[in-house]
């Protein structure tokens, strides 16, 4: 079966080498305009012939196409293509969109651990107390640092990212629980439905948030969710900063409300330098860097021909959204 692969991806040298010799025996169409894994394409005039797209595809073009039978992501996050008329287009004509959370799930996982920990164990205060006037805060710090031991983690979404931080904090004798949309029944800790948010909000000592972006989570995060927050919680965000009312963020750190916040997205992003957030008490930001590593492009392009395997051969497909 020889397949026409359209690829938008802004790849890496290597990454690009190990996508060409995966794919010896089809057509590779590399697009002239390459795209981020947070980029949004522009219609490509060499995505009309292809069997499959591999990157960011315009989403228009994805629904129009006749000749399309399967679209993997370069993203975890599909909010652009989360659409009725997308999805219909698929599944009509026995196609596939499948992401690439497998790729992201490990070092999102990893960032938000070494959140928990940075904060249990004062690293921000003794970091704060080298880079000013060096000083021997003993007296001052030791106190107030955490195990994480019997701690509540409410973990909000429960998708790959989540799944892994889970297993990452079973060492840790924690109490997880997490909600999302609909109950599975196949979690591996006590999940609810997120409607129940409201009361599990009360216990949690660390609240993590990876929604992805959509119309019912926009801004969802907000002044309501934080004032039920237990005072002195942690708050955590590695799904999409446009879950969260920012304004509220602010205000629920500088009242006290939360111990501290942990973003690894903003809105907007990147985020201006003189955004109030940036120095706000206790609030900490990385620069969306949680599903980064120096191998991050040749893994995705590794993801991708794991899945080309199967689709050769017909057989499921990993990390399928719909279809």
């Amino acid at each position: 079966m020889s397949l026409t692969i359209w690829c938008n991806s802004e790849l890496s040298t290597e990454a690009v080498f190990a996508l060409r010799a995966g794919t010896e025996g089809h057509l590779l169409i590399m697009a002239s305009d390459p795209t981020s894994n947070l980029g949004s394409a522009n219609p490509s005039e060499t995505l009309g012939t292809a069997d499959v797209a591999f990157g960011q595809p315009d989403p228009g073009q994805v629904i129009a196409s006749d000749s399309l039978k399967w679209v993997q992501l370069t993203s975890a996050g599909y909010t652009r293509y989360d659409r009725d008329d997308l999805r219909d287009a698929l599944i009509s004509r026995g196609a596939v969109l499948t992401n690439s959370s497998s790729v992201f799930n490990e070092p999102c996982a990893q960032h938000l651990l070494a959140f928990m920990l940075a904060i249990a164990r004062a690293l921000p205060d003794s970091m704060a107390a080298q880079l000013g006037t060096p000083s021997w805060a003993y007296a001052a710090l030791r106190p107030i640092t955490r195990v994480l031991r019997n701690q509540n983690v409410l973990i909000l979404s429960y998708g790959a990212i989540a799944r892994r931080l889970i297993e990452l904090l079973a060492p840790f004798h924690l109490e997880i629980s997490a909600v999302r949309r609909k109950v599975q029944g196949d979690e591996t800790v006590l999940t609810f439905e997120i409607n129940r948010l409201a009361e599990l909000l009360p216990v949690a000592d660390h609240v993590v948030n990876i929604l992805p972006a959509s119309p019912s989570t926009n801004g969802s995060i907000d002044a309501t969710v934080f004032g039920a927050m237990k005072p002195g919680a942690v708050f955590y965000n590695v799904g999409r900063g446009t879950t969260v009312d920012q304004t509220a963020l602010i205000a629920a750190l500088d009242n006290g409300r939360l111990r501290a916040a942990y973003l690894d997205v903003t809105d907007p992003e990147p985020l201006p330098s003189d955004h109030p957030i940036w120095k706000t008490r206790n609030c900490y930001i990385t620069p969306h860097i949680a599903g980064g590593h120096g191998e991050e492009m040749t893994s995705l392009v590794e993801h991708f021909l794991a899945n080309l395997r199967r689709f050769e051969a017909n057989l499921p497909l990993t990390d399928v959204v719909f279809g």
